[in-house]
């Protein structure tokens, strides 16, 4: 697969997998690949969390979905309102029942963390693509609190998590969305 082929057409959002385990090896061999994302300053910031558990993961989306439920509870106006009948389903899980999560995370204070982690884990969803696996970068599953849970995790008091992506067998692969085109502001020179 080429380049453009892994951007344009094999890499999708997916969140039906199917009931098969992907192999520890090759999850790693995606982080190992994430890692030739670019970095501000080339500080390479990012770690990695690998849940293969389904009850660990099944814990992540309480937790995160609890604590998305405070925030719109604190202010109604909050952009995750939109999410909240899907939030307070109990049999909701924001992981889909994936078969894998790579969490990408770093320390907070680091400038530029969440840029250069999303880089990472743009490249580590490319990677997946082109071993036809499907991956989905899920947001919600982010708000990670619990101290316990945290630690578990194998997260510091001071690590923020940036992209928790759920990796698996896709049931298919849908069609590739309609794209706006680009809007270029400017074009200076020849």
């Amino acid at each position: 697969m080429n380049t453009f082929d892994a951007l344009s057409e094999a890499r999708r959002s997916i969140r039906d997998y199917e009931d098969r385990s992907v192999p520890l090896d090759l999850i790693r061999t995606l982080i190992v690949e994430s890692t030739y994302a670019p970095s501000a300053g080339n500080r390479q910031p990012w770690k990695f969390v690998i849940v293969r558990d389904k009850a660990v993961m099944e814990r992540i989306s309480d937790e995160s979905k609890k604590n998305i439920l405070a925030r719109i509870e604190a202010d109604p106006g909050d952009p995750s309102a939109k999410y909240e009948q899907l939030m307070r389903n109990a049999a909701f899980n924001v992981f889909y029942n994936a078969p894998a999560l790579v969490i990408v995370a770093g320390d907070q204070a680091m400038k530029g963390l969440h840029v250069d982690c999303a880089l990472a884990a743009g490249y580590l969803m490319m990677a997946a693509a082109s071993r036809g696996l499907g991956t989905c970068w899920i947001n919600m599953g982010a708000v990670i609190r619990d101290d316990g849970l945290r630690a578990e995790l194998g997260l510091g008091a001071d690590d923020a998590v940036v992209a928790p992506i759920i990796v698996g067998y896709p049931k298919q692969v849908p069609a590739p969305p309609e794209r706006k085109p680009p809007e270029i502001l400017a074009e200076i020179g020849d």
